[in-house]
This record gives structure tokens, C-alpha cells and sequence, in this order.
């Protein structure tokens, strides 16, 4: 017979194969599978009280504690037990059935279980307490330190990311965990903001910081220095920074060297170079060294004066030469910078100036030595270094400004230019009468210097060599005077050329650098031995040229309105594995002065997947503005309606202008070739202006500018 399991107050039983009774002693019937039918039976008559109790508070306890355990084994150490005892406790079924449940129920089985269960669900929730207290265990204390967030600053700012290390110290720094700021917290980030010339936020956190009663020191000073020096508002930072230094004056403060190279460079950026020599005065008294890096902040100034800017930069490098400074890569591109930008003032002047024999013995002289920084062994370091005294700066800022000298006459050089103009008329051109004693004569033909007995027919070539003003020693014997310095190719000529140039940077151990090569590109003759070497030279140099370098050279045929010799530069850029740029089509664009021009390059670039920016309108609507060609200027502007590019202030002075009548222009009276469809143009324009959007100049410092700052009462966002 098989008796099927059943289930029993939550636990399993297994039954004999004969018809034994369930242990749980509960109501549930059994049944007999039999063939074709199945049949309801009673089980059979219950064991003794004692054993039934022995058993089942066995059977509970093994089955709480050993889960594992099989139940068979259980059912048969129950049917070991002794016969006579099992015999003693018979009773009737019939009478008895279901009356056991009711005369021992399981109530101290399912108190004990449910005890024991209840303590080791208390003990193992402690235990999961104890391990939850130790991974989530709360710090004492804030979670981040000053220090922590100084690091983060200054990674932010190292990726230039000035917005959010801002909003990271002032938001949650300041405001969420409420941190006492360092000195160090603001000085990190008055650096940031000097470097992007972020001026008005710089002294915010410099005034904030002397609220919270914090101690600047020399780095924060230097921070602020940089930032007047930076800031696209000249007059404001010069302002600020002279401030700033009377105030330093004041409290008796006094700069390192890197403090005042950082207020020289104010000077040099913000004010003229008069005041860079009384910084570089100041320098000197209190004793600092000046560098090599001293004298590239004088080139800067230089650089900012753009009528004598270049004759001032070649007196510098002089000095330079006299205390036996080595330039370095800066200060080479600073010379080539001055060259292409600013003049060489009057020829006379710096023919006196420039010309004049060297000293044979540099300035050795040294400071006091009893006010020289700095510990006994550095003073020894710095004992065989050529010093710069206070009398070498005023003898430099007088050769500089001689006009200021009340001794030194400034020359007529209308006078002078008349008296030579008329000895060359009277006199034949080989004739060296009125020469000097060496009977040698400067004559300026396209910027060379030649002698005068060749000077007739000469004029291809120089007989005689240029002088390469950067290097003291070169013999120039020949040479009187200068002539006429005007193109960044006569500059360049003083500097023994592109082949000079370079010879003096591989004596002082200088190699040059993709910079160095685009501004010898932009100094050199146009279509010059020298322009046509240049790639061969870099290549020499180990120098790969860039999409600027090719740029450049775009930009100067362009301006020469030779559009295809700039077009046959870009198969070049294609065999050095370059593409071009939206900068190379601007410059392009610049040579594109004939309207089938202009078209095909906007066609070219829509071909290529490049949208037309508004420098590229700006430059092809500066062609047609200079012929005067409506028709053209119609159709750019109609272009520019399509692609829907606003126009900036540049583009609206030019169309404003062409717009125009001339003065005293009577169109009836007399016919003009070039105003005949200005009338066309005119209507338009104005109309063109109704339906095209204004493009806003962003404000310089409106991307460093925090999201959640408030505006001024002006409305301005200023933090």
C-alpha cells in the first residue's frame, strides 16, 4: 500500500508503506491507491501518549536545528522503541480519533520554536547591524578641506575650465559645506582669472579676501599684476595696477623679482616703455637680477610702440649683448614680431643710433653688495654674472628718447633730405666727391644698401653685404646711414635676412620653432629666393609646417590680389597631410575681387560641407566694397540671407559707406561708371536690413562669468 506525503503545519512528514498515522496527530486522512478507484480511509489507531510526546518534541528539535538531516533516519530511530510500552497505551480509534489534538496540543512545541526561532533572527539582525555600521559608518567632521578644494581648482583651471572651479569654490565650498577659505583657495583662483584677463572678478576675491581677514601674499600680488596685465581694458588694468602698488608702497611691502617682472609686463602691455624703465629703475635699486626674461618684457613694450617700436627693439637687444645675456626662443620671435609690426622711426636718428661702433668691454659692474638678496651662496653664484646698473638704465632711456635731452638737437630731416637731394641732382651718379673719406655711399633702392660708384647700375643685387644688427661683431664699414626702412622685408634685411637670422639663433644654440617660421614667412620678400625656400629650411630644422604656416602664406599673395598662385599653395597642404580650414578660405576670399570669383569659392566651400562664417563675408564684401561693385555685394548679401549669417558691426560700417554718395556728387550734372547701380544697391540694402538679425559682440569675459550669479543693478552680470 503507498500512503501519499502530506503536509502538516508547516513541516513534511513521510509515511510507511503500511498505513501508519501522520506524527503531527492532526485530522488529515490518508488514502489507498486502489486499481480503478481510489478509497478514503481512516488511519489506524494512535501510538501511546508518552512516545507520541518523546516523539514529537524529538522531531521538532531535529527539524529546527538540523535542516539537513533526513527524515528517514528520524522515522525509524521512532520505530525502535520498546513494543511493551507501545501495547501498554491502546485505546479504541473509534472513541479516541481526534481527541488527542485537543487533550495535548502543540503549544509548548510552537512556544520553544518560536522562542529559539525569534532569538537567532535577533542575533543575526545584530550582526547585519554591525556590518552595516562598519562600511556605513558616518565621519566626524566635514568631508573635504580647504586644501582639497585648492587641488581641485587648480586642476579645473590647468584644463581651463575657470566657470567651474569658480562655482565649485563660491557654491559648494562656501555656501553648501560652509569652509573657512585659505589664503591659498583665493590665490589659485585670482591666477585663473589674471590668465584670461578676468580683471573686475580677480580684485572681487582679492577685496573678499582681505574681508575674511586673510594675508595676501607675494603669488597673490604677482596673480593680480598679471591680471591688469591681461585684461582687453588697457587703461582700466594700468589703472588698477598702479593702485594696487601704492598700496603695496604703503604698507611697506616689498616684490620678488617674479612680482616685478609681472608689473613690468603691466607696464609694457597697459602704459608705454618710459614707464617699464623706471619699474626696471626700481628693479635695480632694491637689488634684484635682472634676466633674460627681464629684457623680453622690454621687447613686449617696444612692440607697442608701432612707429618706433622696431629701432627701440634692436637697442634692447644691444644691452642685451653688452651684460652677455643669451636670447632665448621668446626672445628671437619677439625681434620678428617688432620687425613686422612697428617701424624704424627717422632714419637719421637711428642711423646715429644703431650704427654707431660698439663697446669693446661689456659692463661688468656690480651692485652693492651689501644690498643684494639673497643667501652668501647665491651672492657667490651670481658674483661672475654682469649686473645692469642704474646708470645703464638712464644711458638706454636716453638713447632711446634723445629728443627729451635738452643737449641733443633733434635733426631738421626735411632740412637734411633737401640738402642731400639736391647734392645727388647736381652731382653724376659716380661721382664720390661728396662721399666720405672711405668713399662710400649708402643710396636705398628697393631697401638695399649698395656704394655709391655701383649705385646706377646695381640696383638688382647688393655688392656690398647687409650688416646683421643682432650681432655686434658683424664689420659694418660701408655703411653710413640707413635709407628708407618701410616693409617688414627691409626690417628683416637689418637682421641679416631670413639666412642671417637663422645663423645667429644656431650660434647661440637657439632652435626654432613653428612660430619662429610663420613669422619669417610673414617678414620675408613676396616671391623672394628666400619665400621659396622656406619649406626646404624647416625640413633642415626638423620643423613640420602647420594649416597656419600654409595660411600665412595664402595671406600674403592674397593681399597681392594673386589668387591663383595663393590657390596653388593648396596642393602643397594636401602633400604634408593637411586639410584646409575656414581660415584658409577666409584668406582666400581676400584676393576674390571679381564676382565669378567670389561665387565660385562659396560654391567650392558648399561642395566641401563648409558653411561660410562671417570673417569670409566680411572679406569678400571688403573686395567689392573697393570696386564699388553693387552687383557683387547684392549677391553676397543675398548669401548671407540664405545661410542665415548675422552681420557684425565690421560688415555694416563697409555696406554703410558704399551705400553712400560721395560728396558734391550731382548725378545729372556728370556720369560715374561706378555709381550707376548704387541707387539699386541702396534699396536693397535697406530693405536687407529689416528682415537680417544684428550679430551682438560677446563681452570678453561673459564665458568665465558664473550661470548663477545676479545681475547688478544695471543688469549686468558681473561675477
Amino acid at each position: 500500500m503507498t500512503v501519499s506525503p502530506r503536509m502538516c503545519r508547516g513541516f513534511s512528514a513521510v509515511f510507511t508503506q503500511r498505513g501508519s498515522v501522520c506524527p503531527w496527530l492532526c485530522s488529515v486522512h490518508c488514502f489507498r491507491d486502489v486499481p480503478g478507484r481510489k478509497k478514503w480511509i481512516r488511519p489506524p489507531s494512535p501510538q501511546p501518549t508518552a512516545l507520541l510526546n518523546q516523539r514529537l518534541i524529538s522531531t521538532s528539535l531535529s527539524v529546527y536545528k538540523l535542516h539537513n538531516r533526513d527524515l528517514e533516519e528520524m522515522v525509524r530511530s521512532s520505530e525502535a522503541l520498546s513494543k511493551d510500552e507501545e501495547e501498554e497505551e491502546k485505546f479504541d480509534a473509534d472513541e479516541s480519533f481526534g481527541l488527542l489534538t485537543q487533550k495535548y496540543p502543540p503549544k509548548p512545541f510552537s512556544q520553544a520554536a518560536a522562542a529559539d526561532f525569534h532569538t537567532v533572527r535577533l542575533q543575526t539582525k545584530e550582526e547585519e547591524e554591525e556590518d552595516e555600521e562598519l562600511e556605513i559608518k558616518p565621519r566626524w567632521g566635514r568631508r573635504n578641506t580647504p586644501y582639497w578644494y585648492f587641488l581641485q581648482c587648480k586642476a579645473l583651471i590647468k584644463k581651463n575650465k575657470l566657470v567651474e572651479a569658480l562655482e565649485l569654490f563660491e557654491v559648494q565650498m562656501l555656501k553648501e559645506e560652509r569652509l573657512w577659505p585659505e589664503e591659498f583657495n583665493y590665490t589659485v583662483l585670482i591666477g585663473g582669472c589674471g590668465r584670461v584677463g578676468y580683471l573686475k572678478k580677480a580684485f572681487r576675491l582679492y577685496n573678499d579676501m582681505k574681508k575674511r581677514d586673510l594675508t595676501p601674499t607675494i603669488a597673490t600680488y604677482t596673480a593680480l599684476f598679471n591680471a591688469c596685465a591681461e585684461t582687453p581694458w588697457k587703461d582700466s588694468g594700468l589703472q588698477s595696477a598702479l593702485k594696487l602698488r601704492q598700496e603695496l608702497i604703503q604698507k611697506g611691502i616689498e616684490l620678488n623679482p617674479i612680482a616685478y617682472r609681472a608689473l613690468l609686463k603691466c607696464c609694457a602691455l597697459c602704459s608705454d616703455l618710459r614707464m617699464c624703465l623706471d619699474i626696471l629703475k626700481e628693479m635695480v635699486e632694491n637689488g634684484h637680477q635682472i634676466t633674460i626674461d627681464t629684457f623680453n618684457i622690454l621687447l613686449m613694450g617696444c612692440i607697442n610702440d608701432k612707429e618706433n617700436g622696431f629701432r627701440y627693439a634692436l637697442q634692447v637687444w644691444q644691452q642685451m649683448a653688452k651684460l652677455n645675456l643669451k636670447p632665448d626662443l621668446y626672445t628671437y620671435n619677439l625681434m620678428l614680431t617688432a620687425a613686422k609690426y612697428c617701424g624704424i622711426g627717422d632714419s637719421e636718428v637711428a642711423s646715429k643710433l644703431l650704427l654707431r661702433p660698439s663697446e669693446k668691454h661689456p659692463t661688468h659692474l656690480r651692485l652693492n653688495p651689501g644690498r643684494e638678496p639673497g643667501t652668501k651662496s647665491q651672492r657667490k653664484k651670481r658674483a661672475n654674472v654682469p649686473a645692469l646698473m642704474v646708470s645703464d638704465v638712464e644711458a638706454l632711456e636716453k638713447n632711446m628718447f634723445p629728443g627729451d635731452n635738452p643737449k641733443t638737437e633733434r635733426p631738421n630731416r626735411n632740412r637734411d633730405d633737401a640738402k642731400d637731394s639736391a647734392k645727388l641732382k647736381s652731382s653724376d651718379p659716380s661721382d664720390v666727391s661728396h662721399c666720405d673719406t672711405d668713399g662710400s655711399l649708402v643710396i636705398s633702392h628697393q631697401h638695399q644698401l649698395v656704394p655709391g660708384s655701383r649705385a646706377e647700375n646695381s640696383f638688382s643685387e647688393p655688392a656690398i653685404p647687409l650688416p646683421n644688427l643682432l650681432d655686434p661683431q658683424s664689420p659694418a664699414p660701408h655703411v653710413v646711414s640707413l635709407g628708407t626702412v618701410a616693409t617688414p622685408s627691409d626690417r628683416l634685411a637689418l637682421m641679416g635676412n631670413m639666412e642671417g637670422f637663422l645663423k645667429k639663433m644656431k650660434d647661440d644654440k637657439v632652435s626654432g620653432n613653428i612660430r619662429t617660421f610663420i613669422l619669417l614667412a610673414e617678414n620675408v620678400e613676396l616671391n623672394s629666393p628666400s619665400e621659396s625656400s622656406l619649406l626646404a629650411v624647416m625640413e633642415e630644422n626638423n620643423v613640420k609646417p602647420d594649416v597656419a604656416f600654409f595660411n600665412t602664406l595664402i595671406r600674403k599673395k592674397s593681399k597681392k590680389a594673386d589668387l591663383e598662385a595663393a590657390k596653388s599653395l593648396l596642393p602643397l597642404m594636401l602633400q604634408n597631410g593637411l586639410s584646409p580650414d575656414l581660415y584658409t578660405f577666409c584668406n582666400l576670399a581676400i584676393a576674390c575681387r571679381k564676382y565669378k570669383e567670389g561665387m565660385q569659392l562659396l560654391s567650392d566651400m558648399k561642395r566641401s560641407g563648409i558653411k561660410p562664417n562671417v570673417q569670409i563675408y566680411g572679406a569678400l564684401i571688403n573686395a567689392a566694397v573697393r570696386r564699388l561693385n553693387y552687383t557683387y555685394l547684392i549677391e553676397i548679401l543675398k548669401d548671407m540671407s540664405r545661410n542665415e549669417v548675422a552681420p557684425n558691426e565690421f560688415i555694416v560700417n563697409m555696406l554703410e559707406f558704399a551705400a553712400q554718395y560721395p560728396p558734391n556728387y550731382d548725378q545729372y550734372q556728370k556720369k560715374d561708371h561706378y555709381l550707376e547701380k548704387i541707387d539699386g544697391f541702396r534699396a536693397f540694402y535697406f530693405r536687407w536690413l529689416k528682415w537680417m538679425p544684428g550679430e551682438e559682440t560677446p563681452h570678453p569675459w561673459a564665458k568665465y562669468r558664473c550661470k548663477k550669479s545676479a545681475p547688478d543693478k544695471d543688469g549686468t552680470r558681473l561675477e
